[in-house]
């Protein structure tokens, strides 16, 4: 398994559950500072065509194309789900944001292979390891 540090090291493109348009929440600020930093991120959120200047989509099964890593802004319960989704979809990471903790999930992406990380915030480890995708 992949430090959290090495998902992000080597992770591109970002799928964002829970996405919000909301400039106050962390599901905005957190996937907007991440784009400065060069990942492209691939907002999902049902409610929206369109955040980041990039095109939303209703669900994970809905990108057309791969994703690197998908990042968690929805409550623990609807993690599970999420998790399930990403695994459907191949996707080799998924990461749990502050605060958002599921032994349940947990189970699904180790019984899948994938790395997983939860309770920790892309930017603080961005941050933390002074990663960046710019040039």
């Amino acid at each position: 398994m992949r430090s959290a540090q090495q998902i992000l090291a080597d992770s591109a493109v970002i799928a964002v559950v829970g996405a919000s348009r909301d400039p106050h929440k962390a599901a905005r600020q957190v996937p907007a500072e991440m784009q400065q930093y060069g990942w492209r991120i691939i907002p999902v959120n049902p409610t929206v065509d369109e955040l980041f200047g990039e095109k939303a989509y209703p669900s994970l099964a809905d990108i057309p194309h791969p994703v690197d890593l998908v990042d968690v802004f929805r409550p623990a319960a609807d993690a599970v789900e999420v998790v399930r989704q990403a695994v459907a979809v191949g996707a080799p990471a998924v990461w749990l944001q502050l605060g958002i903790v599921s032994a349940e999930a947990r189970r699904i992406a180790e019984e899948a292979g994938i790395d997983y990380v939860e309770d920790r915030c892309l930017i603080v480890e961005r941050a933390a390891a002074g990663l960046t995708r710019l040039g």
